[in-house]
């Protein structure tokens, strides 16, 4: 087969699929760049980062497989490749575990103020008497979007004696036995938000998302709560979220993996705030992750019965709030 790979995967993934189909790798390449490689590739490879649009899947007059290494699809015009008759595999899960990790991981940050101490140390200040911290234990966690990530997450703040109280959109009974499981309580967004200490966002990016987490959401915010972004840029109000911060009597902190605008140099006016860790859309970026999403990718093309065309989530399913 003629494959595109046009982000970055596992390098022993690519060494092992030269072995038996030729490749051709443009990672992060421009639409014009994607049009004129595309023509004759049977397969395309691609994670967040690259947008196949219109314009690109016209020009890609031979494709016949997608593989999303990962699970968002806001970067996919997924009507289009339906009409034009692709299959799509998604591979979710690998992703999904390293996201719902590092959104721990960013709490606790948050919650010991490990940024701030660290920068202070670097400068031979020992900030031992400037900060105190808060523990997760006891606390409650909010998780807007109690889907595979969410509910991975809220597993894990059960384990940590948190308790954990998520939203998912038209949730049916399915859904709530299997958030139970989780030790997840269902309930609606404003008592989901209004409830939080540590506040977790997961839901993909549509239409009814864009801007889901808006000045309004914000506002119900407990005092001294602490916001976690790990879904999509244009989810939340990052101008709503800069003045919040700055504003008492609401959220004392935030970290946010993905961004209104990314790459190209850009920076986001909560860098200027010290209550804001900002990382570069890393959450499914770990070595574990990748070496499995590879390995799932060569399975894949070694098994086309197994190629699924994936539709968008139900509406009610977990994946979305």
């Amino acid at each position: 087969m003629k494959i595109l790979i046009a982000s970055k995967i596992h390098p022993d993934t690519v060494a092992e699929l030269r072995l038996t189909h030729d490749v051709k790798e443009r990672i992060n390449a421009s639409e014009l760049e994607l049009c004129e490689i595309i023509s004759d590739r049977d397969v395309l490879i691609f994670r967040s980062g690259v947008q196949i649009n219109r314009t690109v899947l016209t020009n890609a007059t031979k494709l016949k497989l997608l593989i999303r290494a990962g699970s968002g699809l806001d970067n996919l015009d997924l009507p289009f490749a339906t009409e034009l008759g692709i299959d799509l595999v998604r591979i979710p899960e690998p992703g999904a575990q390293a996201v719902a990790e590092l959104a721990f991981g960013l709490m606790l940050n948050l919650a010991r103020e490990i940024r701030f101490v660290d920068s202070e140390l670097r400068r031979g200040h020992w900030a031992k008497q400037q900060t105190t911290g808060y523990t997760l234990h006891k606390k409650t966690l909010g998780i807007v979007g109690a889907g595979n990530i969410g509910s991975r997450v809220g597993e894990m703040a059960t384990a940590w004696g948190m308790q954990a109280v998520g939203c998912v959109q038209h949730a049916d009974q399915a859904d709530a036995e299997h958030l139970k499981g989780c030790g997840i309580r269902l309930a609606d967004l404003k008592e989901v938000v209004s409830s939080a200490d540590f506040l977790t966002i997961h839901v993909p990016k549509t239409k009814s998302t864009l801007n889901l987490i808006n000045r309004e959401v914000i506002s119900w915010m407990r005092p001294g709560s602490f916001l976690v972004n790990l879904a999509r840029g244009g989810v939340l109000d990052e101008k709503a979220l800069y003045d919040a911060l700055q504003s008492e009597g609401g959220p004392i902190g935030a970290a946010l993996d993905v961004h209104q605008h990314e790459g190209g140099g850009a920076i986001s006016p909560l860098a200027k705030l010290s209550n804001v860790i900002l990382t570069p859309h890393i959450g499914a970026t770990t070595v574990d992750t990748m070496r499995e999403i590879g390995d799932r990718i060569i399975a894949t093309l070694d098994s086309p019965s197994n190629h699924c065309f994936a539709q968008p989530p139900k509406i009610g399913s977990s994946s979305v709030i």
